[in-house]
């Protein structure tokens, strides 16, 4: 065999492995006629159709060696609408848009997408269902449809696919009841939604973050208790009552944000503190009553202001203050009786403490000097009403 015979053999042959799918071909056609570049983007400046080998030249697009597309990434900064014809692209594992003003519903036939590992399809503005063609993506590992306008009922066979590990629908119009979720998740973004009803009795222990804020939830959270490796919670703004499990106050938390709700007690034990340090909790604008525990000491930043919560403060809280472990605390607007404080102590300059508007006589330097903005500039409460809500609950 000539050498110059050899070298043409071989450019056959990196041209049949390189070259793209006659069908992926006419695909990519069909999408990039959907799509616009907006005002300042350029992004199918580089999708030249007439060039021999697209794969190595179109901007977003990755491609197996026997010229098949498996990856698309399109955008940022694209308008119009996401064509049918992605379903053709059937070796497709990876399906990316980035944030524009990408328009209309999702394509209908993602069941001819077997491969398919992510879809994230976030910040643009398409409308709609999820397609039911999801609930065949057995492969599927990551799916983002966040900040869109998606709506209809929450798909109960999402929360089934077999290897579903992140699911994130935040600040769509999902509606209806959040489902038994069985698929091995460790992240869960469902917040700024319309989700009504009460937790599910069943979610996978791997969760380690979970989001449901900014929904009509209602209901306990008793069905967290048995998540022990949860790192973030988000259940703020919200309906939910009953007590805050003690379960959640543990050394994997690092966020707890469940304020503006209705909870009525924090179920702790009298054990010292579990949270890590660093740990952010918030249980603001609630209905919590009782003393507070030392459960929460360990919390980097604490907010447990506009509750019911009575009684003297514990000196570990103090404690967390001087020695720096505790950044913020917020307690005002609540019934606390003392705040057991040494006037020869000194705060740390990093520190933000508000004791405002309770039940007890404060130094003004200690109690409103780092209180919010928004707070009113009032020490105490007036005795009457401290009289009248004691008095209320030792009778009630």
């Amino acid at each position: 065999m000539s050498y110059t015979f050899f070298l043409l053999l071989l450019t056959l042959v990196h041209s049949t492995f390189s070259s793209l799918a006659p069908t992926d071909r006419a695909a990519l056609q069909s999408i990039r006629d959907s799509l616009t570049d907006m005002p300042g983007s350029a992004f199918f400046s580089s999708w030249d159709f007439t060039v021999p080998d697209p794969c190595s030249s179109f901007s977003g697009l990755t491609c197996s060696s026997l010229g098949r597309v498996t990856g698309l990434t399109l955008g940022p900064n694209l308008s119009g609408s996401l064509s049918p014809s992605i379903s053709i692209l059937t070796h497709l594992n990876q399906l990316i848009l980035y944030p524009g003003s990408v328009t209309g519903p999702l394509p209908p036939r993602f069941d001819s997408l077997p491969l398919l590992r992510v879809i994230s399809l976030t910040r643009n503005r398409l409308t709609g269902p999820i397609p039911v063609s999801f609930s065949s993506l057995s492969n599927l590992h990551t799916l983002d449809l966040s900040y869109n306008q998606l709506s209809g009922s929450l798909p109960p066979f999402l929360t089934t696919l077999p290897r579903l590990k992140v699911l994130v629908l935040a600040s769509n119009h999902f509606s209806n009841n959040l489902k038994p979720v069985y698929s091995p998740l460790f992240h869960l973004d469902l917040k700024m939604n319309q989700i009504s009803g009460q937790l599910p009795p069943a979610f996978p222990i791997t969760l380690r973050y979970l989001s449901l804020s900014g929904n009509s939830m209602q209901g306990t959270i008793n069905a967290l208790d048995p998540l022990t490796e949860l790192i973030y919670i988000d259940l703020s703004m919200n309906q939910f009552t009953g007590a805050i499990p003690s379960s959640l106050f543990c050394p994997t938390i690092s966020t707890m944000f469940l304020q503006r709700n209705n909870f009525t007690s924090i179920a702790t034990s009298t054990a010292t503190s579990l949270l890590p340090q660093g740990s952010i909790v918030d249980l603001s604008h609630n209905s919590i009553s009782g003393e507070l525990p030392t459960a929460l000491v360990g919390a980097e930043a604490l907010f447990l202001n506009n509750n019911r919560l009575t009684g003297d403060i514990p000196e570990e809280y103090v404690k967390s203050l001087i020695n720096g472990t505790t950044k913020q605390l917020f307690l005002q607007h609540n019934y606390f009786t003392r705040f057991p404080w040494n006037s020869g102590l000194q705060l740390p300059d990093s520190v933000s403490l508000c004791l405002s508007y309770n039940c007890m006589e404060t130094d003004p330097v200690v109690g409103l000097s780092t209180c919010p903005i928004e707070v009113a500039p009032l020490l105490s409460r007036p005795a009457s009403q401290c009289s009248r809500f004691y008095n209320h609950s030792s009778t009630g």
